[in-house]
């Protein structure tokens, strides 16, 4: 079982570090060897978080602990960001870097992903970008507020290894870096000494306790080992918005606490302030701001200001030095009212913007579907056929993109979704292919969310009393769910139930057909292979205007025209364009050669639909068998059968879905 994550759902579930979550991938045991194995990952787990905790003065700490990792122990906020998101790092086929952290848990927003890998490497290097705020933009559902968690849950994680080891002034409410005791005379000595530059200033909390409880000698000042906590407030801060009316600055950056007042005598002791704020509780990790363009104006540049200068102001205090990473995010409805304010353009000229758009792979959205239905108990108890979610997808990514330019925008659309899956089209090459995101822009930026999905499959489980779910099922589902939908307009609703008909003729009448196709078949890959071989010898001796030795007579004979045409005319190549087609195939086949591959069906699309086609009409009685027999007969019914229990065995159907795809093809069949 693959683990997956509905972008934009802020549930802690199915949200684990790579090396805690491990065990989700074996699905294939029984119920006994899964409790082992879960008991056996617990242990795995409390292993490996049995950090070193360490403890001692400032003196201990310079003498035993910063000698060994000066530059880790000096890390700025982004450089340990940076440092976690490489820990589990790789390189896919075309060079770009790869991170366990998000690539097993967010789908199809690859370029996003990569854009905030630059960022972080850019702040981490102590670029301008690290005096920036970081917006994630985008849709709802779209992957921000996961995107988010997860960093959360990798720093958690990091923060328990050796390699991320980080050191605070025991204490300390915002645990701050034990070197800012370091006198400023003092600190070019130590740059010379150790080879890593100190920043920073002690907070007044530390600097009133160095006077009063240590007179000064700073070298006595307990410090300790610090784990990074969401729950403890310690390295993570959240802040979410409520009624901006009544939304008090307080919560970021604290207030005076009035029941320490009568204890210290003096609102302006450090000890009587209450140090709850988020800002705090986010000192040297990271801060989230949840929906940041809902909140007051002054909270913007107190975070603008925090990010640029590392500095926060409260009263009767001095400035408060800060280190930490701030990544906000918020949906395009709210941006596109922050851009209609001119006031605005000062806050936005301080901040990073990153878009997280829906995906638009279809591939992708079914994995983010398989996710929440493969962690549903309602789902667990429903079978799904194998294309279920894939036909669910299309859908979504059909209302994603923008409208086609040509006549037959509706060919043009089915064209992008495939191109957008990585999939290969006629006369598109893979260079056209890549530019035609950039082409569209807006595309992903708007449509249905995978909330909106997984509530029509919710919906079509709950209503139905059967165990098993098909596709045509799950396309009148969401028909049912659209059609009641009451934000949505007449006009809106027409043109998603026309992406509906989009979904169901162009590509799961494709998919189901293939493997009805394959089912008729023992070894379909096998013939298939055979088949195109023989294509391929035949095309061959025509244009090389030679003769061709028979396997069964051994005799030499010409090329057979009429095999070769026979095959050809299932995807319609015309009789004046069957010479540059063949050309084009021994091209391909040439090309694999050289490269040292055996040519496929896979090798050439065209040629693939047409062997596929070409095979099937050779077993198309028994599909004729199922429609036209009211009664079959026991000779009738074992070839049905074999057919039916082929797609249960090999093509992850159930009973049922086998029995209602070949229904379906039949019919299909019928109208052609």
């Amino acid at each position: 079982m693959e683990r997956y994550l509905l972008p934009g759902v802020d549930a802690v579930w199915g949200v684990a570090f790579s090396r805690g979550a491990k065990m989700s991938k074996n699905s294939g045991f029984n119920h006994e060897e899964r409790q082992e194995h879960f008991l056996k990952s617990l242990v795995e787990f409390t292993r490996g978080h049995r950090a070193a905790h360490w403890s001692g003065t400032f003196a201990d700490f310079l003498a035993k602990i910063l000698p060994n990792d000066a530059r880790g122990i000096a890390r700025s906020s982004h450089e340990y960001v940076w440092d976690m998101i490489r820990v589990e790092e790789s390189a896919d086929e075309q060079g770009r870097f790869r991170c366990k952290l998000f690539e097993d848990e967010l789908f199809g927003i690859d370029d996003a992903l990569e854009r905030l890998v630059d960022y972080f490497k850019a702040a981490s290097a102590g670029s301008e970008v690290g005096r920036r705020l970081l917006l994630l933009l985008g849709p709802p559902s779209g992957g921000k507020s996961t995107l988010v968690i997860l960093l959360k849950r990798g720093l958690e994680e990091y923060s328990h290894t050796e390699a991320g080891a980080i050191y605070g002034i025991q204490g300390c409410p915002v645990h701050e870096s034990p070197l800012h005791l370091v006198p400023h005379t003092l600190r070019p000595s130590f740059r010379e000494t150790y080879g890593v530059e100190i920043t920073g200033e002690l907070c007044p909390f530390c600097s009133s306790r160095l006077t009063g409880e240590f007179a000064g000698d700073f070298m006595q000042l307990p410090v300790q080992r610090i784990f990074i906590s969401e729950a403890g407030r310690i390295g993570v801060g959240t802040y979410a918005p409520h009624d901006p009316t009544t939304a008090d600055i307080a919560d970021l950056v604290g207030s005076v606490d009035l029941s320490k007042v009568s204890q210290y005598g003096d609102e302006g002791d450090p000890r009587a302030w209450s140090w709850s704020g988020a800002v705090y509780a986010a000192s040297r990790g990271l801060l989230e701001m949840i929906e940041i363009l809902k909140v007051k104006r002054e909270f913007l540049y107190l975070l603008l200001t925090l990010t640029q200068e590392k500095n926060v102001k409260v009263s009767r205090f001095p400035l408060i030095y800060l280190d930490e990473t701030i990544i906000a995010h918020t949906n395009l409805a709210e941006f596109r009212k922050f851009l209609q304010e001119a006031e605005n353009e000062a806050l936005l000229d301080r901040m990073v913007i990153i878009q997280i758009p829906y995906t638009l792979s279809y591939a992708d959205e079914a994995r983010i579907y398989r996710k929440l239905t493969s962690s549903t108990q309602a789902f667990k108890q429903v079978h799904l056929d194998p294309h279920v979610l894939r036909v669910a997808a299309v859908f979504a990514i059909l209302t994603r993109l923008g409208e086609g330019e040509g006549e037959d925008k509706e060919a043009e659309l089915t064209k992008k979704v495939r191109l957008y899956a990585g999939e290969d089209v006629e006369g598109i090459s893979r260079t056209e292919a890549e530019k035609l995101r950039e082409k569209k822009p807006d595309d992903g930026l708007a449509g249905v969310s995978p909330r909106f999905v997984i509530n029509a499959l919710s919906s079509a489980i709950i209503q139905s009393d059967a165990e098993s779910l098909t596709s045509m099922d799950v396309l009148l589902a969401i028909k049912d769910a659209i059609e009641s939908d009451a934000r949505m307009d007449p006009k809106k609703k027409r043109k998603w139930v026309d992406f509906l008909v989009i979904a169901r003729k162009d590509f799961y009448n494709r998919w189901v057909k293939e493997d009805v196709h394959k089912a008729l078949f023992v070894s379909f890959e096998q013939e298939a292979q055979e088949l195109l071989d023989k294509y391929l010898d035949e095309v061959e001796a025509m244009l090389d205007n030679r003769q061709i030795r028979d396997p069964i007579t051994n005799e030499e004979r010409k090329p057979d025209e009429r095999f070769l045409r026979s095959v050809e005319e299932k995807i319609h190549v015309s009789d004046s364009g069957k010479q540059s087609f063949r050309q084009e195939v021994v091209r391909k086949a040439m090309g694999a050669y050289k490269r040292g591959e055996k040519f496929t069906l896979d090798s050439h699309a065209q040629l693939h639909d047409a062997v596929e086609q070409y095979l099937f009409e050779q077993r198309r009685d028994v599909l004729r068998l199922v429609s036209s027999a009211g009664r079959p007969d026991e000779e009738t019914k074992q070839k049905i059968s074999v057919v039916e229990q082929r797609l249960v065995d090999e093509y992850g159907y159930d009973g049922h879905s086998a029995r209602e795809a070949l229904k379906y093809v039949t019919t299909l069949l019928a109208q052609e």
